[in-house]
């Protein structure tokens, strides 16, 4: 294998789905961290809107939760529903990753964003929720919300949306991967991960 080959992960914070996946993809990113150039790309589920989620949305989306718990084996604080006033909003979300790459932090503020939503039911929709969270896994706070608010995060969140959608990605989680300047689409297995790294062997 060659470190010259980039495996893009494309996701959104506020996924259900890629809540349902992150042992699946935990495992598959340990297995070949030593062999590729592992990407991070954000996806854009939703984007702003202080408008309340529709309550058909909120019963639809809450059965997405459900189903992924069933099939899955996924924890999720149902509570979120009656505590908060959802939004159909992530983009928040997606730029206070972005916020944190700045300081070499994007996976910690990806999975602190999961654990807040999906076991501690807050609303990352909600600027306030996501400062929180990165005073608490110990960011620079006045730096995070400088480049938060900024344009330039929005500027390159925009620019990373677009990435995504010029290689095929649509729907999150989803994995590419480049080599000789060619990119693929592997498919998710959400309950074996050594199919997923038996296949990119197998392409390398």
């Amino acid at each position: 294998m060659s470190k010259l080959t980039k495996l893009y992960y494309v996701y959104d914070p506020m996924c259900s789905w890629c809540w349902g996946y992150a042992p699946a993809w935990k495992r598959i990113e340990a297995e070949l961290t030593p062999y590729l150039d592992i990407q991070y790309v954000l996806g854009g589920l939703a984007p702003d809107s202080d408008v309340p989620m529709p309550e058909d949305m909120q019963t639809q989306i809450a059965s997405y939760w459900h189903k992924i718990e069933s099939d899955l084996g996924t924890s999720f604080n149902h509570d979120f529903w009656s505590l908060n006033i959802p939004k159909r909003s992530t983009y928040p979300a997606c730029r206070a990753v972005l916020a944190a790459r700045k300081q070499r932090s994007e996976r910690e503020m990806y999975h602190a964003i999961q654990q807040a939503y999906y076991l501690d039911a807050k609303n990352p929709s909600e600027p306030e929720v996501l400062l929180e969270v990165a005073e608490q896994i110990e960011l620079d706070t006045d730096s995070f919300r400088k480049d938060f608010f900024s344009d330039e995060i929005k500027q390159l969140l925009a620019k990373e949306i677009h990435f995504a959608r010029s290689i095929g990605g649509n729907s999150f989680p989803s994995l590419f991967l480049s080599y000789d300047s060619t990119i693929i689409e592997v498919p998710i297995d959400y309950k074996n991960p050594n199919a997923t790294i038996d296949l990119i062997r197998q392409q390398l």
